[in-house]
């Protein structure tokens, strides 16, 4: 609590760090999302690492530069946990727990994917923020606007993990490895033709370009900054979500190709026009059409 003057001049060193920070919304949004990025690329890394040594039939494309980083020892849970997404899900009892340990990997991936792509929005929003705060207006800390985004691809974790769960059921086989023929083929199919879209194109100017749409529909109510972020959250999903399904045709643990997608989301949301978009389809398709000949 502030004294009197608005001061923390009386709270302990700690104490005054925490409010040097929480009167800094800019810096506490960057300083979160920073953590949440580097963490959950840490982690992914681990795991993947890990998942190359044990099972090395699961690293599909660029499984070599995956058996070659350094193995890190892993907390108990974190070894559990991926435990629990390599083992075949049954229905006496784990198809739940392998449900949830998929989700949360899900939500790892989305984390470290989309978030860095997230940066236009959450910068835009700071500096409108600023500019109100300035006029003596009061304001909704950005991390409410993150929360929303999240949220929606929280919601798209589930679904992904359910297919997952579909996809691994189908083939018997680890839901950490790659779809291989048909199925694999088709996920190539529909991430490549998607990038042709209008949809696909609708999606990404609404998530590249987030001003407007936050300038119209500024507010001063946690609630609506929150939904704002759940349908900057659905624009983005919807630009992005053809691309997560290439992620079965390679392997779900696969950080080779996690980086891979996460750089191009970045180019493809900051170079104007549509050339990375419509490449990237481009290999896509031809991918999708040599591996359907190779399963014929």
């Amino acid at each position: 609590m502030a004294d009197e003057n608005g001061r923390f001049d009386h709270l302990d060193h700690a104490g005054q760090a925490t409010a040097a920070i929480a009167r800094r919304p800019r810096f506490a949004a960057n300083l979160v999302l920073g953590l949440a990025i580097g963490l959950a690329w840490f982690v992914l890394i681990a795991m993947s690492a890990r998942n190359a040594t044990i099972a090395p039939g699961t690293t599909g494309p660029g499984g070599q530069l995956l058996q070659a980083l350094p193995v890190p020892p892993l907390p108990g849970f974190l070894d559990r946990f991926l435990q629990l997404c390599l083992t075949p899900a049954t229905v006496d009892g784990s198809l739940f727990a392998s449900f949830a340990a998929l989700s949360a990997m899900w939500f790892l991936m989305s984390l470290a994917m989309m978030l860095p792509s997230a940066a236009p929005l959450v910068r835009t929003y700071c500096e409108i923020a600023d500019t109100a705060r300035a006029k003596g207006e009061p304001v909704v800390h950005p991390l409410v606007l993150v929360a929303g985004y999240l949220a929606v691809w929280l919601g798209a974790s589930l679904g992904f993990a359910g297919l997952s769960l579909a996809v691994q059921a189908g083939s018997a086989a680890v839901a950490f490895a790659p779809v291989q023929g048909i199925a694999g083929a088709a996920a190539l199919l529909v991430a490549g033709l998607y990038q042709f879209s209008g949809l696909k194109e609708s999606c990404l100017k609404k998530c590249a370009n987030p001003f407007a749409t936050l300038f119209s529909r500024w507010s001063v109510k946690p609630s609506r900054i929150f939904r704002l972020g759940v349908d900057q959250g659905m624009w983005c999903l919807g630009c992005c979500w053809a691309l997560m399904l290439v992620m079965f045709a390679v392997g779900l643990m696969n950080v080779f190709w996690m980086a891979l997608i996460a750089l191009f989301t970045l180019v493809e949301k900051h170079v104007p026009g549509r050339l990375p978009g419509r490449l990237a389809g481009a290999i896509l398709l031809v991918w999708a059409a040599a591996l359907l000949l190779i399963s014929a």
